[in-house]
């Protein structure tokens, strides 16, 4: 299993955001600080504020702002082109922003996006001829 957990500026928006996408929130992992979102059934992203995303770190370590700086960009798997530019767009329709142009590689195509506190997505599809060598 994966856990994303994700410091957020604002945990009702991304509450709204996560579940625009399609996301089910596990409300057994949810409360005013954090939010639990089944994306997969091996995939879960943990959204809460900076400061209880910052009790998990190390004494000396501090959680960094992602509307400052990308640290990490998480890619999805999608069945086709299509997937990505719905998500994409589910994604702006619900307070994200887009991150960087679509990749088109012929065999490759993906598209990204930032959640409201600056976390970056993407979602990316592979012809599956071309996976196969």
């Amino acid at each position: 299993m994966i856990f994303v957990n994700l410091p957020v500026a604002d945990v009702a928006a991304a509450k709204a955001f996560y579940a625009g996408l399609g996301f089910q929130q596990n409300l057994q992992f949810s409360d005013d600080e954090t939010a639990s979102f089944v994306i997969e059934e091996n995939i879960t992203a943990m959204v809460m504020t900076r400061e209880k995303f910052a009790g998990f770190l190390p004494a000396g370590a501090s959680a960094g702002d992602p509307a400052q700086h990308v640290s990490v960009m998480n890619a999805l798997s999608a069945a086709s082109r299509e997937e990505c530019d719905d998500l994409l767009a589910k994604a702006l329709a619900h307070g994200g922003r887009p991150f960087s142009d679509p990749q088109d590689h012929g065999f490759m195509y993906g598209t990204s996006f930032a959640d409201p506190s600056g976390n970056v997505w993407e979602a990316v599809w592979m012809d599956p001829a071309a996976l196969e060598g």
